[in-house]
């Protein structure tokens, strides 16, 4: 059985405190939404988790981009780079990092999901004949993916899965679910081609994407429910799966 096999002291180092559980829903409107789907090699499965998740086969990594013009903090941009995996049967995005243009953002996605947002410029450009999704920390572009050649596709064919990060909790060092229900009213199929990524920037050797696989853009809005279950990073989702309702 595949479990991840990454240091869990070191992903704590790196994970934002979360004071309290986000118990309001958060609704984003006019929201682009792009995602890459890669694969990665298949040394790249167990170290990129903790032991209590399962990674998929073959590896993958997910770039998951949000270009929001109407938010309760204002307009941004979001990026989530996250690993493929499971927990207990449910698939499920680790977001192994992530950059936002906005400091108020980061500071909210943080504090209410755990979301381990660096301020970055990005950019998403979306055209009649493709997208490109451009992130610059510093001076210096550390991903760019440029999509082309799009198919239409009904919004209920675009499927996102769940996403968990990793946080100090009330209830101590957890993986958060959060359950971001995406409603597009449009929406295209592409082929993507990676240009740029700096995986020491982002953290691992690991994450460098090997192969493209899909990409799609859609147009729509973002409701983020509030959170309900957290798990134990240590064992599977069948033993440390806790409702939000027993923190003390």
């Amino acid at each position: 059985m595949l479990v991840g096999t990454a240091d869990l002291d070191a992903l704590a180092a790196k994970a934002p405190r979360l004071p309290a559980f986000c118990t309001d829903t958060v609704s984003l409107a006019r929201v682009e939404v792009f995602q890459a789907g890669f694969e990665m090699l298949a040394a790249s499965r167990e170290p990129l988790l903790p032991s209590g998740l399962h990674p998929t086969n073959p590896a993958t990594l997910i770039v998951l981009a949000w270009r929001c013009a109407e938010s309760p903090w204002g307009p941004f941009s979001l990026v989530q780079l996250r690993i493929g995996c499971r927990s207990g049967l449910r698939t499920r995005g680790f977001v192994w990092a992530a950059a936002c243009d906005s400091p108020a953002v980061a500071r909210e996605l943080a504090a209410r999901w755990g979301v381990p947002a660096r301020l970055a410029h990005i950019s998403v450009s979306r055209r009649y004949d493709g997208c490109s999704l451009a992130v610059r920390i510093g001076d210096a572009t550390t991903l760019a993916i440029e999509a082309q050649d799009p198919d239409p596709l009904a919004p209920d064919d675009v499927q996102f899965t769940g996403t968990l990060t990793l946080a100090h909790t009330p209830h101590g060092l957890r993986l958060v679910q959060l359950e971001p229900r995406t409603q597009l009213e449009r929406a295209e199929r592409l082929r993507p081609r990676l240009e740029r990524f700096d995986a020491a920037v982002w953290g691992h050797e690991a994450l460098t994407p090997y192969y493209p696989v899909s990409a799609s853009i859609g147009v729509g809005s973002i409701e983020i429910p509030p959170v309900r279950f957290v798990c134990r990073p240590d064992v599977l989702a069948f033993q440390g799966t806790e409702s939000v309702g027993a923190a003390g």
